[in-house]
């Protein structure tokens, strides 16, 4: 069944787009703030998110940035705001289409098909292979000398950010952003604490790590 996370504070569109896509045999996740977005987007696993602009804690174009750094899960914007300039700039931090309220029900449904038909099945990813330990991507899992490291979310989350962009500088902004939310980029602390401990797991030698670098004052980096 294919999962659809709908993002709007507005009760009335959330009965009315929730009754549509029910109808139609979608499962329907709402939810009514940003956080609440981003975590589900994290932790529920949708097929196509829904999202309003205007919602009363984070803007919509801050959640579909950190959406947007985790995964690639379609997106589609809907908007009582009809300028282009709202429009241009979802568009370029990643929305995948955009509706403008108010919106007819099948034009909805027949763009939400058209994005999961987009998004297709894709390819498992690769293995992320140290001569110290491995990331299987796919099924979340780490492994050293063969054996099942086990992390928390949050630390899955910092080592996966690190693990997809080998060899780039990746920000504390960044990395708080997608561990924590966007609610703690001053936590510069937070960092310190959990890469430490992904380097008492995973690094041959914590205290020289190898492939878990800081570059003091900007972010950290992963070396394979």
């Amino acid at each position: 069944m294919t999962r659809v996370l709908v993002v709007d504070d507005d009760p009335a569109i959330q009965r009315a787009v929730g009754i549509g896509l029910r109808a139609r045999g979608y499962e329907v996740l709402p939810a009514r703030d940003g956080r609440t977005a981003v975590q589900a987007c994290a932790e529920d696993d949708p097929d196509v998110v829904l999202l309003d602009l205007g919602l009363p804690d984070l803007s919509g174009v801050e959640v579909l940035r950190t959406v947007r750094a985790r995964n690639q899960v379609p997106v589609i914007v809907l908007s009582a705001r009809h300028g282009s300039d709202d429009k241009v700039e979802a568009l370029d931090v990643g929305a995948d289409d955009y509706v403008t309220k108010p919106f007819g029900m099948d034009e909805l449904l027949a763009r939400v098909r058209a994005a999961v038909r987009r998004a297709g099945p894709e390819e498992p990813p690769a293995p992320v292979v140290t001569d110290t330990f491995r990331v299987e991507l796919a099924a979340k899992q780490v492994f050293r000398d063969g054996r099942e490291v086990r992390l928390t979310p949050t630390e899955w989350r910092l080592l996966e950010a690190l693990v997809t962009r080998p060899g780039r500088l990746v920000s504390q902004r960044q990395l708080l952003t997608e561990g924590w939310g966007p609610g703690y980029v001053a936590e510069t602390n937070y960092l310190r604490v959990y890469l430490a401990g992904l380097r008492r797991k995973l690094e041959a030698d914590p205290s020289r790590p190898r492939h878990l670098i800081t570059e003091p004052g900007m972010g950290y980096r992963f070396v394979p």
